[in-house]
């Protein structure tokens, strides 16, 4: 029987929403822009990396001909010749460009309602949320109460953090309020526990993700973030992919924050690791261990975290050719019958202004049994589930059509 594997590639999309100028992103392209900055030497960095963009195991699976039928534009760097896998794009339909809302749609349930958001001014909380954190947390207070990039959030009130042990509250375009906080002055368990206190105040808000951000350091320039992050996400919607394999008694794995995007709900065995890498590693473990009819649910972080959110052109260009590096042992690791696909949950485009993702299509290529071709644009990431599902012999979901 075979498996499913899907990998997210988080932010790594390839422009051409065309609702994106709703969300203010009109023009907004990952992976495009990316190529063409490197193309034009602007994704160089010493010691990094130099030249075009180079990902030729990607684009033997047909990822230059899924930006081109995206965007109607040829990414330069790209040979685009006899694709090895079936390629296509999928488009968003779930109201946000957020975390949870790509990954839940991907699983077959997209989000049909409106996520609450906090307003772009300061404070950003609704002063009850605050006095009610501050009480039933007993704080001194908190720091920052506005829209900000983490990184530099950090970097602005982290002294002030040590001095009065104020957690750092902050929020973005997203859906979520994200706590920082120093992970041995502060403590790493009592960071977790504010935020599960903040999740239950944030529920009535209808709010996606509490996040939890830890760090290190113990002055300006020394800050910086470890890789014991936790998400506290609302419950996922009725009938997704992992829903529905776990009630099949399929096996289930999943890799990096999908554990913490689906609030731990039918996510089997959680394999966490703290890089790309890491995460790449427990798949290969998982195809290696994972039984007939399981299903294995990845996601690679770094792309997003690392390098959209902080607009860093070069990194990100770097980290997506480690990946394209490492697809070969993935490729080697699938049987016969298994099917994986390759997608991503929104885009990131590090070129673009501000630090939130931006709206945008996905590119989707799957490998292994799967007949080499075109699957065009997909009216809704949900057709990847269906199409898992299919594979898996699994019930149909909510939404959603299998390409199979």
């Amino acid at each position: 029987m075979a498996r499913g594997v899907i990998i997210v590639l988080d932010s790594v999309g390839c422009g051409g929403a065309r609702d994106a100028v709703d969300y203010g992103d009109e023009g907004a392209d990952t992976l495009g822009h990316i190529a063409e900055a490197c193309a034009a030497g602007q994704g160089d960095r010493e010691g990094l990396r130099s030249g075009p963009l180079a990902l030729p195991n990607l684009d033997k699976l047909g990822l230059g001909l899924a930006m081109h039928a995206s965007t109607g534009r040829k990414p330069p760097g790209f040979a685009s010749r006899a694709p090895t896998g079936q390629w296509g794009y999928g488009v968003e339909t779930s109201r946000g460009k957020d975390t949870p809302s790509g990954h839940w749609e991907i699983a077959g349930t997209p989000v049909d309602f409106a996520w609450g958001y906090f307003p772009v001014k300061t404070p950003a909380f609704p002063p009850e949320l605050t006095r009610e954190l501050i009480g039933k947390a007993k704080l001194n207070g908190i720091l920052g109460d506005c829209h900000a990039s983490g990184t530099e959030i950090i970097e602005r009130f982290g002294e002030e953090h040590l001095r009065t042990l104020k957690p750092i509250c902050y929020t973005s375009a997203d859906s979520v309020m994200q706590i920082a906080a120093h992970e041995e002055a502060f403590g790493l368990e009592r960071l977790y526990e504010v935020c599960r206190l903040a999740r239950t105040l944030c529920d009535p808000l209808n709010i996606g993700r509490v996040i939890a951000r830890p760090f290190l350091g113990d002055r300006r320039g020394q800050f910086a973030r470890t890789p014991n992050r936790k998400d506290f996400s609302m419950p996922p919607l009725p009938g997704n992919l992992l829903a529905r394999a776990a009630q099949a008694g399929r096996e289930i794995v999943t890799i990096g924050k999908i554990g913490d995007i689906f609030a731990h709900r039918d996510t089997g065995l959680e394999l966490k690791g703290r890089s790309n890498d890491e995460h790449v590693d427990h798949t290969l473990r998982a195809l290696r261990e994972t039984g007939e009819g399981g299903l294995i649910f990845a996601n690679l972080v770094d792309f997003d975290t690392e390098y959209g959110h902080r607009r860093d052109v070069a990194g990100y260009a770097a980290c997506l050719e480690a990946f394209d590096a490492r697809l070969p042992q993935i490729r080697a690791g699938l049987r016969a019958a298994d099917f994986c696909v390759i997608t991503a949950d929104h885009g990131n485009d590090p070129t673009w202004r501000g630090y939130d993702h931006t709206r945008e299509h996905t590119p989707i290529l799957a490998l292994g049994d799967a007949a080499p071709g075109p699957i065009g644009e997909r009216a809704t990431f949900a057709d990847i589930a269906e199409t898992v599902a299919a594979k898996l012999a699994l019930p149909k979901g909510p939404k959603g059509k299998s390409w199979v």
